[in-house]
């Protein structure tokens, strides 16, 4: 299924504000309706941009985010760790992004016949948007 955008209606990644720093090829994939691709993407994406800012190799997937955001010892630190709250917040987040590869991103890695349907989609690439900007508020991705 292809969705066209009519010139007075909002693309769907404007309405649900997908992060704009996702790649091109995303919504390319989108709107040909290639849906656990598109979300395929901007998963690899996000694990490729943790490992960057994180500076960490041979770690991918669920591993590579328990040691990126690991509360105790840190590769990024999305607070300044310093309350309770800010320790929580910080675990909260590196369980986040871990379930996020191994529930989202691994299927539609290793499945070729799972169908995903287009507000599925946006759902997942809301999450990742959450993830991205998450990563922009504690100045990680600048």
């Amino acid at each position: 299924m292809v969705i066209v955008a009519d010139s007075t209606e909002t693309h769907p990644f404007e309405s649900r504000n997908i992060h704009p720093d996702l790649p091109k090829r995303v919504r390319a994939l989108f709107d040909d309706g290639y849906y656990p691709e598109s979300t395929f993407l901007a998963y690899k994406y996000i694990e490729t941009e943790v490992k960057r800012i994180a500076s960490i190799r041979g770690q991918t997937g669920f591993r590579l985010m328990m040691t990126a955001f690991d509360e105790a010892k840190p590769k990024i630190a999305l607070n300044n760790l310093l309350a309770d709250s800010d320790i929580d917040e910080q675990r909260g987040y590196r369980h986040v992004f871990a379930g996020a590869q191994s529930a989202i991103r691994n299927p539609r890695g290793h499945d070729t016949e799972l169908i995903d349907n287009p507000d599925l989609c946006l759902d997942h690439l809301a999450l990742a948007s959450v993830l991205l900007r998450r990563l922009d508020d504690a100045g990680a991705r600048s």
